[in-house]
């Protein structure tokens, strides 16, 4: 949608953001049109603490935004993690904006949904702002989850579960120090129920800040 220049049909993913508009110029005609400039809220954490049951338990109670599970647009051939993934999330931020030109933000849900997976991206000037929160529980919690789901999920597998808690771990250990940080929530002593109002609570408070 805005990759394309109306004016002279010239495709750009890099199109100029003028943030006062707010607009965006075409890099080659230097045709100027308004867009909406809203934020993107990403949700993320290791596979296990509870980024799924809370998504699912959100469902039709936050009609203000637009919820997204990242696995949606998931395919192998994005496996790139020389690049941190660039391809992938290059493709979530063009559907994003994309739907927020409809004016309702988007909140995804995805474990790799971290500043340094998002920021670099072409596609992230498009966002008035990005706001990261990452679900976090005791590592030993995590893995009972992980070898208790249906053993078609591969979960269990050893290799996954050290895995999945090396990266709980560097959350706990990096969040605050990312660029913008991530705000962590422990679901270890949580209810899903109780994980949902505080997700839903971060989420009215984040867009309070923006429309302020």
């Amino acid at each position: 949608m805005l990759n394309t220049c109306p004016s002279c049909g010239a495709y750009h993913a890099d199109q100029i953001v003028i943030p006062a508009g707010p607009l965006v110029i075409c890099p080659e005609c230097r045709a100027r049109r308004p867009f909406l400039y809203l934020p993107l809220l990403l949700v993320g954490g290791a596979s296990g603490a509870g980024k799924t049951a809370v998504l699912d338990s959100l469902l039709g109670r936050v009609p203000e935004v637009v919820l997204l599970e990242g696995d949606l647009l998931w395919r192998p051939e994005f496996h790139q993690p020389e690049n941190n993934l660039r391809d992938f999330y290059e493709t979530w931020l063009r559907l994003a904006k994309s739907i927020h030109q409809s004016g309702r933000p988007v909140v995804l849900f995805n474990a790799g949904a971290i500043p340094q997976n998002v920021e670099p991206c072409v596609e992230r000037r498009y966002f008035s702002a990005t706001h990261y929160l990452a679900l976090v529980c005791e590592e030993e919690l995590l893995a009972e989850r992980l070898r208790a789901r249906p053993s078609w999920r591969d979960s269990g597998d050893a290799a996954f579960v050290e895995a999945q808690q090396a990266y709980n771990r560097w959350l706990l250990e990096n969040a605050a120090t990312t660029e913008p940080p991530i705000q962590l929530l422990d679901t270890s002593a949580a209810t899903v129920a109780g994980a949902a109002r505080e997700v839903a609570a971060w989420i009215d408070a984040r867009l309070t800040v923006e429309s302020g």
